[in-house]
């Protein structure tokens, strides 16, 4: 039975919205931010000047550096802590659907005000120095967020992307699990593997496509972090996403801010791809 003409052209035109929709508001905008990184508004022609101009500012390499460093410390954690809520939600533990809801909950919740709740925190007098008071650990409060303690700002950035985002990522790994077949995990058990053989041999495996798109889609976010560091810290920890907001509305350079978006949507594009080529199926590989 042969298929009408019409019917052929059905899939595309379900699929025509979206197309639409992703050329003009995401293909579209991302041609212009990277023609107005390399083209001179005067002349309209190609040039590196506002390259030049990027790579050589002062806070270029700290921006870079900080934001690798955030995306390194912050996606392993997630990853990992995302991982074991969804198992354990997945063994439907009593109680695990008011647990579920309780951990999503900072899903709901923006970049600044996750920001506003981390700073209420780690301020000067904030809820860890009133807690360390009142056990006698420190005489008086004292400010963590500072120039000369790198270290915690750091820390409370990570801090705040992996209490904010690790739902997210448990949610995805969630729904993963979900779709794995219970006769692979009988088997495993048939065959003598305890939990953690069953884990690597069996669940990892099969959550391939799940971890792919956790890690895609967290690490563009994690490159793209830039409420939650403006609160916590201003630019005191530079980052790409921040310094391309400063060169847009304090600089008045939508040129050099395009470059830096550039950028990102190479880092992002770049980091994309390699998770698509190590975590893609190997042949003969079952999926869930």
């Amino acid at each position: 039975m042969t298929k009408s003409p019409r019917a052929a052209w059905v899939p595309y035109l379900l699929v025509l919205p979206t197309l639409v929709f992703l050329g003009v508001f995401v293909a579209w905008p991302m041609i212009q931010a990277f023609l107005l990184g390399i083209t001179s508004p005067e002349t309209g022609r190609l040039t590196s000047e506002y390259i030049r101009r990027m790579t050589s500012d002062l806070y270029f390499v700290p921006a870079v550096r900080d934001t690798i460093v955030i995306t390194a410390i912050a996606i392993p954690l997630q990853i990992a802590l995302g991982l074991a809520m969804a198992l354990l939600v997945h063994s439907r533990f009593a109680g695990h659907s008011i647990f579920l809801y309780l951990y999503a909950v900072p899903i709901g919740i923006s970049d600044l005000a996750a920001g506003l709740i981390w700073l209420s925190i780690f301020t000067e007098r904030g809820y860890l120095n009133a807690l360390l008071f009142n056990l006698r650990r420190i005489t008086e409060p004292g400010p963590y967020l500072t120039y000369d303690r790198p270290g915690w700002l750091l820390a409370a950035v990570v801090l705040t992307e992996v209490w904010r985002a690790t739902a997210i990522v448990m949610l995805i790994l969630l729904s993963g699990l979900q779709l794995i077949p219970k006769d692979y995990h009988e088997s495993a058990q048939v065959f003598g593997a305890g939990p953690w053989q069953t884990l690597r041999w069996v669940t990892l495996p099969l959550l391939r496509a799940s971890l792919q798109t956790a890690l895609i889609i967290r690490t563009i976010l994690a490159f793209e972090v830039f409420a939650t560091v403006m609160m916590l810290t201003g630019r005191l920890l530079p980052v790409l996403a921040g310094e391309s907001y400063l060169w847009y509305s304090l600089y008045r350079n939508p040129n050099v801010a395009s470059a830096y978006g550039a950028l990102l949507l190479l880092l992002s594009g770049a980091f994309t791809w390699t998770y698509l080529r190590v975590l893609r199926p190997r042949p003969g590989e079952v999926r869930a």
